[in-house]
């Protein structure tokens, strides 16, 4: 009998959005070293989910941009995926959950 991983089905995840890829890495460095994601987001990402520490709530296949998507989608509970880049800009994402 063959054993199936479990798909992803959702996501949960919080987002920062900036212009440019180095102010995505130099965020993406001060979140590692230590600052609180949603803080990081409140201060400077351009999407008004930023107002709310870049919580995009839960999300399935289809319902955002194709490269948002695939990094979250491949990403695991925890991590903190990017930068990615897409038409708004230099995304990096926080995978909250999954399920």
């Amino acid at each position: 009998m063959k054993r199936y991983a479990t798909m992803v089905k959702q996501v949960n995840a919080a987002h920062i959005l900036v212009t440019s890829e180095k102010e995505a890495n130099g965020l993406k460095a001060e979140i590692l070293n230590g600052k609180n994601f949603a803080d990081v987001a409140k201060k400077h990402s351009k999407c008004p989910s930023g107002k709310s520490g870049g919580d995009l709530g839960w999300f399935g296949k289809g319902q955002m941009v194709a490269s948002f998507e695939n990094a979250a989608f491949a990403a695991k509970k925890g991590d903190l995926v990017g930068p990615v880049r897409t038409d708004f800009g230099w995304h990096l994402i926080l995978v909250k959950d999954q399920r």
